[in-house]
């Protein structure tokens, strides 16, 4: 537990407090900021972003086409996961940054922010992967289903493996939380001294609490929004393979002896279609399957995506997400000052 002034008083802050106002803050921004994400993954997928001419296109052809919540198709997976990858993406901040600071009164360098932002990226996306996995699966389709559906179809398939498809294409896209925390603090220095983070008591939603008291709210608001910006302008790209890795299936190839090559598709998907050809066993003396999707790794969807659609994809779909940082902010922010005047 830490201390924080407001106003020359000293306060004290709760840890669960805190814990509990930052997640009903990121689920309120989640609703707020999800249309907008499904907007983001129908672009960014190759097989349904013909459909869509603009981000204004694509919701009403969603609404029109799926109804309104169309919209939040996906949004259950993350959602439950909120409360799991707050606390482990603050635990993981507090913990990194506790390894550069010499002593507790130290105060971080925006070096050391973006440095403890990325690794704590990185750490969460043990959870991010498979959360944002079910959720793009979902989204891609354009036919009714639920999380549980869409999560056991992968894992009956692929196992634990399945579900963590996609994961150097998540870790590295995660790396953006550095650039995220950067920024965010950055403008709030502009417009106050750095403050002083105790990384032993004080964790980031007290740290946050701290800047809620004392900075105005269009000064917060422009934090935030700049911390969207710089976050995803980072690593957009990143996000756009993932999207590619993770809204696609394996398409297996087995080679019979003596034979001719023979390719059978396993489970071979689009966004819309099933196609299954079950393979022969190995015992048979098949060779083992090779995965020939395009789309099977972060280079591989790199290089087909480059040559395919040059440049321009790999920010397919950055105008919705640069959109809806303004109304997640806002939400985000008002909603944690709201539960923390609540229950102090």
């Amino acid at each position: 537990m830490g201390d924080t002034s407001n106003g020359g008083d000293k306060v004290q802050l709760d840890p669960t407090l805190d814990f509990v106002a930052g997640t009903v803050a990121g689920m309120a921004g989640l609703v707020v900021g999800f249309p907008f994400d499904t907007v983001k993954v129908r672009f960014q997928s190759p097989a349904i972003a013909s459909k869509y001419s603009s981000t204004w296109n694509a919701i009403s052809t969603i609404i029109r086409e799926e109804r309104f919540f169309g919209l939040f198709k996906g949004i259950t997976s993350p959602l439950a996961a909120t409360a799991l990858m707050n606390g482990l993406i603050f635990a993981s901040y507090r913990f990194l940054m506790k390894l550069q600071l010499e002593h507790a009164d130290a105060v971080p360098t925006l070096g050391q922010i973006a440095i403890a932002g990325a690794g704590s990226g990185i750490i969460s996306s043990i959870i991010t992967t498979p959360t944002e996995l079910i959720k793009i699966r979902q989204q891609s389709l354009l036919v009714p289903t639920t999380a549980r559906q869409v999560a056991w179809q992968i894992f009956r398939e692929g196992g634990i493996r399945g579900l963590y498809r996609g994961f150097t294409a998540t870790a590295l896209r995660d790396t953006g939380y550095g650039a995220y925390f950067f920024a965010y603090e950055a403008t709030c220095r502009l417009f106050s001294s750095p403050p002083s983070i105790d990384p032993t008591s004080t964790d980031l939603m007290a740290h946050l609490e701290k800047e809620v008291d004392t900075l105005s709210w269009p000064t917060l608001l422009l934090a935030g929004g700049a911390a969207g910006i710089a976050g995803w302008a980072v690593t957009f790209p990143l996000d756009v393979v993932k999207t590619r890795v993770q809204g696609s299936y394996p398409i297996y190839s087995t080679t019979l002896p003596h034979a001719p090559l023979a390719h059978h598709s396993a489970r071979a998907y689009s966004t819309t279609t099933l196609v299954t050809t079950p393979l022969l066993e190995e015992s048979a003396g098949v060779s083992g399957p090779k995965d020939l999707n395009p789309y099977r790794s972060t280079w591989s969807t790199i290089v087909h995506s480059y040559r395919n659609e040059g440049i321009g994809v790999f920010f397919r779909g950055l105008s919705p997400t640069l959109i809806r940082a303004i109304p997640v902010n806002m939400v985000t922010f008002a909603t944690f000052e709201a539960v923390v005047k609540v229950f102090s």
